[in-house]
């Protein structure tokens, strides 16, 4: 059966998932561009801000295990509903902000609570729910490949903003894009009347919260898969906060870092859509892996030479192939490790390590540059952990593949 035939009388639900998630991701991806105008009109320092980033991502990351188990109680459409709001009531209170503790509250708090309840673990989790095992890694991969499609909206669009009439007014404009996360949550949340297929006897299912974590941590292909992705987090969050502060400081063209954000986002579609197309043929978690290796390699190139226009665009296109291509590889692990009814909170466990990397690349970032004056040893450090997470992760997935729970049933 053809693929469109198949996924037709789910599409209202994936193309709310994929706008949710394209939204939620590309304005947060986009915050960078306001660093140092915002630091310098509200008598900030970069680190301040950078310390907000990185509670941002402390507060997605251990707020998501708990918002997937949620939606086993309360159903997907209630949980991102409420993130929708959560993520205008932060971009609207950085709008106004006059001080640390309003940038804290709103791209902190705020912005991270609305990104455990919008964001990756819980779109995946409903485009998984929505399909058939059988095309599972490939839609996945659609779905992170249109949630790519925010970056190139709002990168632009803020810096246009930003440039032309003042930071506030770009995130004003931010705010009135994030009111089209109402919508998209409330047609993604058609999920929650579609029932959950028949399960294997691997998944985890009619069991407490409590059970399926001591269950998922004792798995140790989860283990180390879940550690390699703090790199993950690391490596990228720095690049989105660090990146626009990078390339004034060298005297680039301020338009080149919206510029790059958004390659970085048209690149990723391509790549989303590759790695969950491969995630249906070779092993999940090798995949990971070599993203790993392969992101770190690249982060090394580029730092090793005197940034231009050229590299930069460059680097933001095999960045941009590599970012969130990890997105439907750990969905799918994770589908294939424990089932679909506990996915969202066990995927948000692995987010947890995720987001611990995301604090130390933004906040970690911020300390090394506002001590040294350079982000030479922020870069140096990021390929040396991404080099060796990424050889791990693929020597243990070579020594101990997983087993797709269908697969251990026949």
């Amino acid at each position: 059966m053809p693929l469109l035939q198949l996924l037709r009388p789910t599409l209202p639900i994936l193309i709310g998932a994929s706008v949710m998630l394209s939204l939620s991701m590309g304005l947060r991806q986009s915050l960078g561009i306001f660093l140092q105008p915002l630091t310098h009109d509200v008598a900030i320092s970069v680190s301040d801000f950078t310390l907000a980033i990185a509670v941002q991502n402390l507060a997605w990351g251990f707020l998501q295990p708990l918002a997937g188990a949620f939606t086993v109680r309360y159903g997907f459409r209630a949980i991102m509903m409420a993130g929708a709001l959560f993520y205008i009531a932060g971009l609207a209170l950085m709008a106004g902000a006059q001080g640390f503790i309003s940038v804290m509250l709103g791209a902190g708090v705020l912005i991270g609570m609305s990104l455990a309840c919008t964001a990756a673990a819980i779109a995946m989790s409903v485009a998984a729910r929505a399909v058939p095992a059988t095309v599972r890694s490939t839609v996945l991969g659609m779905v992170s490949a249109a949630g790519s499609l925010g970056a190139l909206l709002s990168a632009p669009l803020g810096q246009i903003l930003n440039e032309g009439y003042g930071w506030r007014i770009g995130l004003i404009g931010f705010v009135i894009l994030s009111l089209a996360l109402l919508p998209a949550a409330w047609f993604a949340g058609r999920v929650d009347k579609i029932p959950l297929p028949p399960r294997s006897h691997d998944d985890i299912a009619d069991t407490t919260a409590a059970v399926a974590v001591q269950v998922a941590f004792g798995n140790a292909s989860f283990v180390v898969m879940t550690s390699a992705y703090f790199v993950c987090g690391m490596q990228l969050v720095f690049i989105t906060t660090h990146l626009p502060s990078y390339l004034a400081i060298c005297g680039m063209d301020p338009m080149l870092s919206a510029e790059t954000l958004g390659v970085i986002g048209g690149f990723n579609v391509l790549g989303s859509l590759f790695f969950g197309w491969a995630g249906e043929r070779w092993n999940k978690l090798a995949l990971l892996g070599g993203i790993y290796i392969a992101r770190s390699l690249v982060l090394a190139w580029y730092f090793i030479l005197p940034p231009s226009e050229a590299t930069t665009l460059v680097f933001g296109a095999m960045m941009g192939f590599l970012w969130l291509g990890v997105g439907p590889l750990v969905a799918g692990a994770v589908a294939e490790l424990f089932g679909l009814q506990w996915q969202a909170m066990i995927q948000g466990l692995a987010f947890m390590s995720h987001q611990l990397g995301s604090f130390l690349g933004a906040y970690g970032g911020g300390l090394i540059y506002d001590q040294l004056g350079s982000y030479n040893l922020a870069w140096r450090i990021g390929v040396a952990v991404g080099l060796a997470a990424g050889i791990v992760q693929v020597a243990f997935a070579l020594i101990r593949p997983t087993r797709p729970p269908l697969a251990a049933t026949a």
